[in-house]
């Protein structure tokens, strides 16, 4: 069993909002968040790399919350070998614009659509968690799921606290969804202009 899971590093001068990936064996990855809204920018100095990792139940890669807003965060770990992405969250409901029930807040159709275009246009699994309950003035979504390399929902919580469960070849998977296209080795990185900061 692998267990991914969230926390606060002390890197002496800077904290990072992090999370690290153990087994039985021990770590076997870590990641800092790289992409800081605005309310972390005061408590958290960004994480500078996407880097994926071996594990026994296949090559993983890390996104905490924000970082998976950026196409280009699934796509870096996804090119260096993912072929699971797990995506450990905070994410709460809309806090400018509430909505009366949750299926209506943007933010809660935000969190699904970034899951499955992640997991889609890489064609990978992705594992998605996410805080529920609410804390001070934030309510969050829940909304755990697992997604398949196509984009489909194999397994969720809603807005349930649990554990959404689905049990695939994780290889096989992907070799169905890239039996045809293939999303990364049909990149045409040339064609992609580069902009400055």
């Amino acid at each position: 069993m692998l267990v991914c899971v969230g926390y606060c590093e002390d890197g002496g001068s800077e904290r990072y909002n992090a999370a690290v990936c153990v087994s039985g064996d021990g770590i076997l990855g870590r990641h800092r968040k790289v992409h800081l809204p605005a309310g972390e920018v005061a408590a958290y100095t960004a994480g500078d790399r996407f880097a994926a990792f071996d594990t026994p139940v296949g090559r993983l890669g890390m996104l905490i919350d924000y970082d998976k807003t950026f196409p280009e965060s699934a796509r870096s770990l996804a090119l260096d070998g993912a072929e699971i992405l797990a995506c450990l969250s905070a994410w709460p409901t809309s806090i400018t614009n509430r909505a009366p029930r949750l299926a209506q807040d943007r933010q809660a159709k935000l969190f699904d659509l970034y899951d499955q275009a992640r997991a889609a246009e890489n064609q990978v699994v992705l594992a998605s968690s996410n805080q529920t309950g609410a804390m001070g003035g934030m309510r969050f979504l829940g909304q755990a799921k697992v997604v398949g390399p196509g984009g489909d929902i194999l397994a969720r919580t809603w807005s349930k606290a649990g554990l959404a469960v689905a049990e695939l070849d994780v290889a096989a998977e992907i070799d169905r969804a890239r039996r045809v296209l293939r999303h990364l080795d049909e990149r045409r990185p040339a064609a992609y202009r580069e902009h400055p900061s």
